[in-house]
């Protein structure tokens, strides 16, 4: 009877190995821009652009409080959240790619299941904390009212694009 050869383990251990692709790609550094890009773009709308109380919120001398930042950005109001947001869900989509290292291996599952679990816990602290008699005052949550629900769930959603990556 033949014998048959052992298997290294040597390949599964070296994360440069050439099956598994370079570190570093353009798609992965795309992925990386449009993910900083949609989370720079949320805080700058709330902390640089928003008016203190959101927008209708009246100052000591009830005049309106006028938003800060450049004027194009403070017309779009709430529109900055879904531009953030798009940003960030399609930087997540693209590195669900096989060419970036979310894309291959054990990526993937990490991936799948930050999605899965980010996208269960916003929508947990929103119904925890943002509904009922008494809400309570969290950065951004306030602002999104119930289209946190609708941010959760595209997390899940691309928690689903990472799914179909997994082998």
């Amino acid at each position: 009877m033949a014998k048959l050869p052992r298997l290294s383990k040597k390949k599964d251990d070296d994360p440069f190995a050439p099956e598994r692709g370079p570190l570093l790609t353009v798609r992965f550094a795309i992925a990386l821009l449009l993910i900083v890009a949609g989370i720079a773009w949320i805080l700058y709308y709330y902390f640089g652009v928003r008016p203190e109380g959101g927008f209708g919120a009246l100052n000591d001398q009830g005049k309106p409080v006028q938003p800060g930042g450049p004027s194009f950005i403070a017309d779009l109001e709430g529109k900055n959240y879904l531009i953030g947001f798009v940003l960030l869900f399609l930087g997540l989509a693209v590195s669900a790619h096989p060419s970036t290292p979310l894309g291959r291996g054990r990526g993937v599952v990490v991936g799948m299941l930050g999605c899965f679990l980010i996208g269960l816990l916003w929508i947990c602290i929103f119904y925890i904390f943002l509904t009922g008699k008494d809400p309570d005052y969290i950065a951004v949550f306030t602002d999104l009212g119930q289209k946190n629900l609708f941010v959760g769930i595209a997390f899940m959603a691309v928690g689903f694009t990472f799914a179909t990556r997994w082998e």
